[in-house]
């Protein structure tokens, strides 16, 4: 295949092979790898945008007239927002392309942004900040289409380093903010100082992906790809898996800081002292899962990370009833660690899956790696929609633990058994052994069933 020759103009690829090793090694590598650091920049501000509100609210005092259950129900809708658009931004990238669609996606969170620094002052309704708040819920489609796009660019054998890397410099975008605002707040800046150091950067990102990323013409919108895939259980299992890990990391990274104030009386300066260390390792370790799920399977590392997080999730329930606040905040920074972690692997399992798949169907080559990109690619736009939607669940889930008991230790027990029915699910779907069945009937489907334990 001969080298991707993108337009002056148009910045379009017409042929693309990642899997054809003369063509990657020649010039594949290089292209992909440019469009990989701009796409984390861009998916970085937009994660920053989308979690936002989990700073705004630490600067939200008594004069702005808000209750904690007020505050857990704001950050629960931006969540939400931010869950659902990661649909349709998952095929922008085929209608728009990805350099094109990242261009007009990082220029759309200068809405929040300016809508933010308009309003944030006390005396502003509970209302118009839900408004405004749901309006950064857009950061999170960022991901998606990221995610979706990067996902094209790299062969098979690297889309577990790939993606992880991609992911965790976008999730990076959460500690990045609260430690900015951790400065403010220690020099006693408001938040609009925030969000106009963050308007800036939206552009600067946004001419960044002009200049530097491509359109992949080979990514084509497949309506009828993305009904296979909503129709594939193992979307679904795999949504469910995502859940537990990416839902966790984002809905404690917007939790964390309320949960340090309304459980342990932490000003909002001592709270934001913490609270960007979990997200900030989490992010860091991102792409570690995905190198791991690359080497020893993604499958078992998913299932071990469980374990890891339900022991993690366990000793808080402990800490919580002891009102210990540093063993409550190194066992948060522990479970974050695992969540950034089985986000690595959990993501490294979706192209795995579906290439094992086509390796059932009898498919070979080109053929099987076309299948598998086909519906990973329409897959990922839903498993990472469902898979935020756990940011909301823990966020409404500390609102109510805090409403009913005064604390989060039922949250926390709640989450504990979730990670057990996800270690579960992992282990029954990707890794148990097949029962001995007739021999005959059977044995394409055992092949199938042994080969998800490499995914």
């Amino acid at each position: 295949m001969t080298a991707p020759a993108p337009t002056s103009r148009s910045r379009w690829i017409q042929e693309w092979d990642p899997e054809d090793e003369t063509f990657w090694n020649a010039t594949g590598e290089k292209v992909a790898r440019r469009n990989l650091i701009f796409s984390v920049l861009s998916e970085h501000i937009g994660f920053s945008i989308w979690t936002m509100w989990s700073v705004l609210v630490l600067f939200m005092g008594p004069e702005y007239g808000l209750t904690p259950a007020d505050k857990f129900l704001l950050t629960s809708m931006v969540t939400l927002v931010g869950a659902v658009v990661r649909v349709p931004y998952t095929f922008a990238v085929a209608i728009f392309g990805g350099r094109n669609w990242t261009i007009i996606s990082a220029g759309l969170l200068l809405i929040p942004t300016v809508a933010a620094f308009a309003v944030m002052k006390p005396g502003t309704s509970f209302d118009t900040f839900l408004l405004v708040g749901l309006l950064a819920g857009i950061g999170g489609g960022n991901f998606a289409s990221s995610m979706t796009n990067i996902n094209a660019f790299f062969p098979l054998k690297k889309k577990g380093w790939a993606l992880g890397l991609n992911a965790g410099g976008g999730n990076i975008g959460v500690p990045v903010i609260q430690l900015v605002a951790l400065a403010i707040i220690g020099a006693s800046g408001g938040p609009r100082v925030l969000l106009g150091i963050y308007i800036p950067l939206i552009v600067v990102a946004a001419v960044l992906a002009a200049l530097f990323m491509d359109n992949l013409a080979t990514v084509k919108n497949d309506t009828g790809a993305a009904i296979d895939a909503a129709k594939d259980g193992h979307t679904w299992i795999m949504s469910f898996l995502y859940v537990g890990t990416f839902g966790s990391f984002i809905g404690y990274a917007f939790a964390f800081g309320q949960v340090l104030q309304v459980q342990f009386g932490r000003t909002p300066l001592q709270a934001a002292y913490l609270t960007f260390i979990g997200p900030l390792l989490g992010s860091l370790i991102r792409p570690v899962g995905g190198w791991l799920a690359d080497r020893y399977g993604g499958a078992r590392i998913t299932l071990w990370n469980y374990v890891g997080m339900a022991t993690a999730t366990a000793l808080l329930v402990v800490a919580s009833i002891q009102k210990s606040l540093p063993l409550f905040v190194t066992f948060f920074v522990v479970l974050f660690v695992l969540s950034g972690l089985g986000n690595g692997s959990t993501y490294k399992m979706i192209p795995g899956i579906f290439q094992a798949k086509a390796l059932a169907k009898g498919l070979q080559g080109e053929e099987a790696a076309a299948y598998g990109r086909r519906l990973s690619g329409a897959s990922m736009g839903l498993i990472g929609a469902v898979g935020a939607l756990g940011g909301v669940g823990i966020n409404l889930a500390f609102r109510q633990s805090y409403l009913s008991y005064g604390s989060g230790t039922g949250a926390f027990i709640a989450f504990l058994v979730f990670y057990g029915l996800c270690f579960a699910v992992t282990w029954a779907v990707y890794l148990r052994r097949p029962a001995t069945q007739e021999q005959a009937t059977a044995a394409t489907e055992a092949k199938a069933q042994l080969s998800y334990a490499k995914v």
